[in-house]
């Protein structure tokens, strides 16, 4: 039921979301399942919820979209990693919900929710969140990152490999980042100044530093320095 038109036949050609002709600001993705958020700042999802990433308070699975609990206004962007979510309020705060297995909802707990909670440090004073297959990440006012989550490859920033069920921040980025994106097991911040930087996962050579080798710490993509 992922693509919300109330059925579970493959489409070869876009389809209407039920209830959602009109009238949505922002959308995201997990493996499986979508939301979307509102212009009343609402967030519907539909799909696979197996793990409660749905966020109606059920593991049933949706073939059309289902409100998130206790949202009905105030959120301005969602994001889906492979089996959790998790939003922005209006106030600066992150609140993430389903699979928490990595500690990727920032609780302090590694227990599934099928409901948004908050995560821990961060109900204000955030202006962007990502998320990776199993972590997440955050850009504070002031300009740092912080990530949580699963850290099996570095993908945190911490200059370690252990799983983080609270945030932390990421080394050398504290102030200046105006943008961050994670893939599966990696993480990368666009800088003020026009710097690529990424960590975490590198087999593929998706740090873009010119090696193969995982990072546990931010480091420079190869021709978007400042040096």
């Amino acid at each position: 039921g992922q693509l919300g038109d109330g059925g579970t036949t493959d489409r070869r050609a876009p389809v209407d979301v039920v209830g959602l002709a009109e009238g949505v600001i922002s959308v995201a993705v997990g493996t499986n399942y979508s939301c979307a958020v509102t212009v009343t700042g609402g967030v519907q999802c539909w799909g696979i919820n197996s793990d409660g990433q749905l966020g109606d308070g059920t593991t049933t699975d949706r073939r059309s979209p289902v409100q998130v609990s206790g949202i009905s206004s105030g959120i301005t962007l969602v994001v889906a990693g492979a089996r959790h979510t998790c939003m922005l309020t209006d106030a600066g705060g992150v609140k993430c919900w389903g699979d928490n297995s990595d500690g990727q909802l920032g609780d302090g707990t590694i227990l599934g929710r099928r409901a948004p909670v908050d995560v821990t440090g961060l109900t204000s004073g955030v202006t962007a969140i990502t998320a990776g297959s199993s972590h997440t990440c955050a850009i504070t006012t002031a300009g740092g990152v912080r990530c949580w989550g699963n850290n099996s490859d570095g993908q945190l920033g911490d200059s370690t490999i252990f799983d983080r069920r609270l945030t932390v921040d990421v080394t050398g980025l504290s102030s200046g980042v105006t943008s961050v994106a994670a893939g599966s097991n990696h993480t990368c911040a666009l800088t003020a100044a026009g710097a690529a930087q990424c960590w975490g996962q590198n087999s593929l050579r998706q740090i873009g530093d010119g090696t193969t080798t995982d990072r546990r710490v931010p480091a420079e993509v190869v021709g978007y320095s400042t040096n």
